[in-house]
């Protein structure tokens, strides 16, 4: 159980760096 949670926690921070860095891509386009 504490490895899914594990993975599951690294999946969540993976998920938020990917939306980071397509706003930070989508605002330099914008600009």
């Amino acid at each position: 159980m504490f490895y899914m949670d594990m993975i599951f926690s690294i999946v969540c921070l993976l998920l938020l760096v990917i939306c980071v860095l397509v706003g930070v891509a989508f605002l330099t386009l914008l600009e």
